[in-house]
């Protein structure tokens, strides 16, 4: 920023020049500073943001020029009558005035900056993550966010209640986070579509487990994190934040509560999702005479589930769901009756599980298989 910017004598000469003309000249027309006057100091404070002049040196040289003038001020005022000496508060009510629009006008300045600098940081986030400019200048303006677009990345998007935006508690917080945990070369965060997201460098081991870590520290409800496979360069980084932010939304889609969710475990709904008839078919075939059921398909669904996500033990599997070793068995027995597949075999298994998959992704039996023909 321009403020930690160190600038030398010559560099402030000009505008202490200006400032002890005008103050030099109400001074001696017996006057305060003009309110035109102000003006031009706060454009000249204003302007030396843009010359990289910190505000410091300005107003450190502008008060050291200030207090020869008001030296010799207050040496010619004790020789003089007391109606006369009424010059010297004036110097330094003028002084006063002055060091004030010097600095009024370098914050006005400094936010202008600001919101200039908010702006091509915006217009490089939405550049980078959505694909839209040269990849040849996308990566000389990424070197100015510390981004080298070189070698895979990885990004990691966390979705919560309320969305995130630039600047919110939650973002500064998990920014204030991550860069006390690595350099600034191995993470840029930034919110988009009211999601943050997090893109790093593949090498840089545990970044996105640490800002998942950071998010659920920030006070957000209902939050999730996907953080998608490894890709190189300016074109992976667009396909890895188009993948992490479809993983939320399967994630969603399956109501999968946890809040870390890697894509690469969800290739394979990824792999199903994509050809939607086929899916219907093979759910409406395999699962559907479980309609048949008493109390409707859900319950048999859902034992079926537990058991593939137990290792297919029975007792494991009656835990999970609080319901007897026994009422498990027979849930089983009645999808092999009503299907024709038996969840015991591991081959005929494998299509059950496969039809229970694309069950949770069509929505079904909350909702109504709509097939293609």
């Amino acid at each position: 920023m321009a403020e930690g910017t160190s600038a030398g004598a010559g560099e402030t000469a000009d505008f202490v020049d200006l400032c002890t003309s005008l103050v030099a000249a109400a001074a001696a027309e017996g006057r305060g500073l003009q309110p035109g006057e102000l003006v031009a100091l706060r454009a000249l404070a204003a302007s030396a943001v843009e010359r990289g002049v910190a505000l410091e040196d300005l107003i450190s040289s502008w008060l050291t020029a200030a207090w020869e003038p008001c030296q010799e001020s207050m040496a010619e005022a004790a020789g003089r009558p007391p109606a006369d000496r009424r010059q010297v508060p004036l110097a330094w009510k003028m002084v006063r005035e002055a060091t004030v629009a010097l600095a009024r006008g370098y914050e006005a300045g400094h936010q202008k900056a600001i919101r200039r600098e908010e702006a091509m940081r915006r217009e490089f986030v939405d550049d980078l993550l959505d694909g839209r400019t040269d990849l040849g200048q996308l990566a000389e303006r990424a070197d100015r966010f510390s981004l080298r677009l070189v070698g895979p990345y990885t990004v990691a998007a966390a979705r919560a209640a309320a969305p995130f935006r630039a600047g919110d508690a939650a973002t500064r917080h998990v920014e204030e986070g991550m860069a006390g945990s690595f350099s600034v070369r191995d993470v840029f965060i930034t919110s988009k579509e009211g999601l943050l997201v997090c893109v790093s460098p593949t090498a840089a081991i545990g970044v996105p487990r640490a800002f998942a870590r950071h998010v659920g520290m920030s006070g957000v409800k209902a939050h999730q994190v996907a953080v998608s496979r490894s890709r190189p360069g300016p074109s992976g980084i667009v396909r890895s934040y188009q993948e992490a932010r479809g993983t939320l939304d399967l994630a969603e889609r399956l109501e999968l509560n946890a809040p870390l969710v890697d894509a690469a475990d969800l290739l394979v709904f990824q792999v199903l999702g994509r050809d939607r008839a086929a899916i219907t078919d093979l759910v409406a075939t395999v699962l559907g005479t479980l309609q048949q059921a008493r109390g409707g398909p859900a319950p048999l669904l859902d034992t079926l589930r537990a058991y593939c996500a137990t290792g297919c033990v029975s007792t494991a599997t009656a835990r999970r769901l609080g319901i007897s070793v026994r009422t498990v068995t027979y849930r089983l027995g009645r999808i092999r009756q009503l299907t024709g597949y038996d969840p015991t075999d591991a081959d005929q298994r494998y299509t059950l599980q496969t039809a229970a998959l694309g069950a949770r992704l069509l929505g079904w039996p909350a909702g109504p298989l709509e097939r293609a023909d």
